[in-house]
């Protein structure tokens, strides 16, 4: 079985940069599993290696040209 590890963080919205507080999952080679928004108003956002937050005022459009241009086009993992 292996082991994961939780991690209080803090992460800025990827359109605005509003602040939320998050606990994130890495496994035991400290990729990221997944999270939990601990602040009112987040959600986490799909992206397959890295814990991203948007308010949930932003539409998906928002977030999804504020994920392109930040990190470009996303590429799932294959293992």
């Amino acid at each position: 079985m292996s082991q994961t590890h939780t991690k209080g963080e803090t992460h800025g919205c990827i359109v605005c940069g509003r602040l939320y507080q998050l606990y994130v999952v890495y496994d035991e080679n400290n990729k990221f599993l997944g999270g939990k928004i601990m602040s009112a108003g987040g959600r986490l956002v799909e992206h397959p290696r890295r814990a991203l937050v948007a308010c949930e005022s932003h539409s998906e459009a928002e977030v999804e040209a504020a994920v392109m241009r930040v990190y470009g086009e996303q590429k799932e993992d294959e293992d």
